[in-house]
C-alpha cells in the first residue's frame, strides 16, 4: 500500500468540510498521461487500501501490455480509537493514510489497450472507490 516515507507530523487536525460546499479541483482534471482516466464527481477521502484495490483489478483487467498512473497519493494521515473505548483520553492511534479529493480530480489513467476494454477496467476500478466517477479519455 501507499504511504509516505516520512511526514512532519504524526496526526493531522481534521478539515471540517461541508461536502455541500467544497469547490473544484484546480490540478490533476486533466488526462495527461494516458488515453482514457477515471475521474472523481464527487469530494471524498480515498484511503490507502481503496487505492491500492482499484490498482490490483486495474492492471489485472486492462493486461498485460497496458500502462496504469496513479494520479493521487495518500499523504494525509488518519487516526481511530479503539473498540470499546470512552470518550476522553485523547486521540486515537495511527490507522493509515488518505488522500482528500475533490470533484473533477483524475484519479486513474490507462494506455495501450483499446477503448473497451480501458472503459470496462476503469469501470471496475470505479467501484472500489468511495467517490462517485466517470470515465473520461483524452481530448
Amino acid at each position: 500500500m501507499l504511504f509516505p516515507k516520512k511526514v512532519k507530523h504524526r496526526k493531522w487536525q481534521r478539515s471540517r468540510k461541508n461536502p455541500d460546499k467544497v469547490g473544484v479541483a484546480s490540478r490533476g482534471s486533466k488526462v495527461d498521461f494516458g488515453s482514457f482516466g477515471l475521474k472523481a464527481l464527487s469530494y471524498g477521502r480515498i484511503r490507502s487500501n481503496q487505492i491500492e484495490a482499484s490498482r490490483k483489478i486495474l492492471k489485472r483487467s486492462s493486461g498485460k501490455f497496458s500502462t496504469v498512473w496513479i494520479r493521487i497519493f495518500p499523504d494525509r494521515p488518519f487516526t481511530q480509537k479503539a473498540a470499546e473505548v470512552g470518550m476522553g483520553k485523547g486521540k486515537g492511534d495511527l490507522k493509515g493514510y488518505e488522500v482528500e479529493v475533490f470533484p473533477g480530480r483524475v484519479l486513474f489513467e490507462v494506455d495501450g489497450v483499446d477503448e473497451k476494454t480501458a472503459r470496462e477496467a476503469l469501470r471496475k476500478a470505479g467501484t472500489k472507490m468511495p467517490v462517485k466517477t466517470k470515465i473520461v479519455s483524452r481530448n
